[in-house]
């Protein structure tokens, strides 16, 4: 059936008109509120506290969801929202970096507020619009399309019977529907989920860019949390919108000749040393695959090992010389020259509904070679790329799959699952065969892979329950925090990188903090305040990019010359002058980089009383499974067994000599777990939080997030 067919069988719900509007200094002033219970769409005043106090991005997504919901909000209910927003600096086309929309709901798998940073052209297209955010409530009856026409000044909720599902032919059928030409398909972007979106907790959303050398629309995605099984339960089948005259002055900035010398200060270094430091350019986030290996950081059999001898099968030189395109300008949005979306084209699919298929993949990112490869221990370049193909079409998350099925795996071999309870599944470590068709099982809603589907801290529910497994093993292995499953780094040996993972707002994802190098290898933050201090500083900064629509790459992932010669190598501090210097030409305001981590404080205060509202976010809930602290079974410390003795001997002054493994394992879990407890008393002590993890009412005052409804909320928890 083609496109036009699908169109004809549109039923029109309701239009509605709005004036176009113009941009000041990075915003609209103005957000699309969009109810789908009853076909509602208003047009929604953003206020001068929300630009003060939460920026844009997912600050306005936390504070609109919060006042959207209740404590009894559960995820599925018809007034959680999805809200996406990009921020004031989102849309520029001078800096790289600067395409990201930001996505906020109450996830499925944690019951709290869920962000995700994601490119594409969707964030910036939604501003140029007339919109500084989107605000998704309610319910459809039947399967919607919510389509933003940003020239002609109409959004139309539009009943889509005919379309797949599935995100890579949605986003081709939608593109081409509402494009004009074939130039026209580059100023429209598409929001999908896919058909595991249906029938699991780990959905992702697919934002589209038009690739026009490849003639292709690509897929980013908005990956963690479970925010694509939100927007299927809501029955969106997708969001479009169309914005034709992109250019570098629309936000309207206050001084554009700020942006403009940052901008080409970055260009230039892009262009000197990224095939010298980490060769974006070429692989993307994967280069770090062997380096991760080499620091024993690569997680491998569900985080038991960091490394392994095979890993060289998987190297980014392989990618690099077979798989992924070269001398492409891979960039997600316009003037990235960092153009680190790399791409596998004409890859022949082998399996699933797709078999025999030749396809433009996404990646593969490092989070997927290690979560789909290394983790399950599958060392096979071309399952990962089949397998992440699959994960982005179907809507699922890579980051969540690959820790998932690595769990399954080590419960598979230690006899807690067979093929009875798998469906016939051999789940080894290993088996790839095993882990594409568990996959393809959560596309159809069916077998094994729907209780996978629910991730880890539903599934050791069940399998204590239904299977008699030992929950204490189970808490050990299983890697979600919060609900939320671990990203793929073993912060084993880095007390930093624990606390990087467990004291974060959302579940253990690194976008908050990546401090190992610093801990483990630079040794650059060596006592408790010195790494409590990292734990502020980096999560705020971190924060930041996703209030102002921006990617982190350009920050850290390229650095000038003279950086190693700097007071604090670790933060970049000329690209921090950078963001200040941006903001500022934006914005018109005049902050300076004390001001940027107060911006950002506010929001990330505001989402712990979040959190605490919705029944999570204290002490109790920063708890880590213990393999990501230390060794679980005898392998593993006998694996590293020199390490672990000498460590027994210089910090602890514990003789190893003569005792068992199991007497070792039990000495060296006592001292790592005191040392993660300690590191919660000094990151709480200096975030300005209660030792239960709650932000003082102080500590909110000082930064004017005092708000009313959010200090009652502290005073009842106090």
């Amino acid at each position: 059936m083609n496109v036009k067919e699908m169109l004809k069988a549109h039923k029109l719900l309701k239009e509605y008109k709005y004036d176009l509007g113009k941009l000041d200094k990075g915003y609209t002033n103005r957000t699309l509120y969009v109810n789908l219970t009853d076909q509602r769409i208003e047009s929604k005043p953003v206020t001068d506290l929300m630009k003060d106090k939460f920026i844009g991005g997912k600050g306005f997504g936390l504070w609109y969801l919060w006042n959207a919901v209740t404590p009894e909000t559960k995820w599925s209910d018809p007034e959680n929202e999805i809200v996406i927003s990009s921020g004031p600096i989102g849309g520029i086309t001078q800096y790289p970096g600067s395409g990201k929309s930001l996505v906020v709901t109450i996830s499925p798998l944690t019951g709290m507020p869920i962000d995700s940073n994601v490119g594409g052209y969707f964030g910036p297209l939604l501003k140029f619009s007339g919109w500084d955010a989107l605000e998704v409530q309610g319910k459809a009856d039947k399967d919607v399309i919510i389509y933003i026409d940003g020239n002609e000044g109409i959004v139309r909720i539009e009943e889509a019977p005919l379309e797949a599902v599935d995100g890579h032919l949605l986003g081709e059928q939608l593109t081409e529907m509402y494009a004009e030409s074939e130039a026209d398909k580059r100023n429209i972007s598409v929001v999908t989920a896919g058909t595991a979106a249906e029938h699991t907790l780990i959905g992702l959303l697919n934002f589209t860019f038009y690739d026009v050398r490849r003639k292709v629309p690509r897929l980013k995605q908005a990956g963690r949390g479970g925010i694509g099984t939100v927007f299927r339960d809501k029955h969106i089948k997708a969001l479009v919108v169309k914005f034709k005259g992109v250019k570098g002055d629309l936000n309207h900035p206050a001084d554009i000749s700020q942006i403009n010398k940052a901008g080409i200060k970055l260009h230039k270094e892009i262009h000197r040393l990224d095939h010298v430091q980490n060769r974006m350019r070429q692989i993307g986030t994967a280069n770090i695959i062997e380096v991760m290996d080499e620091y024993d950081l690569l997680p491998t059999h569900n985080y038991k090992y960091g490394s392994h001898p095979d890993t060289y099968k998987i190297a980014s030189d392989v990618f690099i010389k077979k798989y992924i395109t070269q001398g492409m300008a891979d960039g997600c949005w316009y003037g990235c020259s960092l153009s680190c979306a790399k791409a596998a084209d004409n890859f022949k699919l082998k399996t699933g509904p797709y078999k025999g298929h030749c396809v433009t993949i996404d990646g593969p990112e490092y989070e997927n070679a290690a979560g789909l490869g290394s983790n399950c221990g599958i060392f096979d370049p071309e399952y990962i790329l089949e397998a992440n193909f699959y994960c982005d079409t179907y809507a699922v998350d890579t980051i969540s799959f690959g820790t998932i099925t690595a769990f399954i795996m080590e419960c598979y071999e230690n006899g807690i699952l067979d093929k009875e309870k798998t469906g016939g599944l051999e789940l080894n470590f290993g088996n790839a065969e095993a882990a594409l068709e568990l996959l393809h099982q959560m596309s159809r809603g069916e077998g094994f892979g729907k209780i996978a589907g629910l991730g880890i801290r539903r599934m050791k529910k069940i399998f204590t329950e239904e299977y008699g497994a030992d929950p204490d093993f189970l808490q050990d292995i299983g890697m979600e925090q919060k609900g939320l499953e671990f990203s793929e780094y073993l912060p084993k040996e880095s007390l930093a990188q624990q606390g990087g993972y467990g004291l974060t707002n959302k579940g253990p994802q690194h976008d908050e903090a990546w401090l190992i190098f610093m801990d483990m290898v630079n040794n650059q933050i060596p006592t408790f305040e010195d790494k409590a201090e990292a734990l502020h500083y980096f999560p705020m900064f971190r924060t930041w990019f996703g209030l102002n629509g921006l990617c982190k790459l350009p920050w850290n992932d390229i650095a000038p010359e003279s950086n190693s010669t700097s007071d604090e190598p670790a933060k970049i501090p000329e690209h921090v002058q950078n963001y200040v210097d941006i903001f500022n030409g934006v914005t018109g305001k005049n902050i300076d980089k004390e001001e940027l981590i107060r911006q950002s404080e506010r929001v990330y205060n505001f989402q712990r009383v979040f959190n605490i509202r919705m029944g999570y976010g204290k002490r109790t809930h920063d708890k880590i499974p213990y393999r990501s602290v230390g060794p679980v079974t005898v392998e593993e410390y006998e694996s590293r067994k020199d390490r672990y003795d000498q460590q027994l001997k210089e910090l602890i002054g514990y003789d190893p000599e003569g005792k068992t493994t199991e007497q070792k394992m039990k000495i060296l879990r006592k001292y790592r777990e005191e040392q993660y407890e300690k590191l919660i008393d000094a990151v709480y002590m200096r975030r300005g939080w209660t030792m239960d993890g709650i932000p003082t009412i102080e500590k909110l005052s000082s930064l004017g997030m005092d708000l009313p409804e959010v200090v009652e909320v502290v005073r009842r928890h106090l």
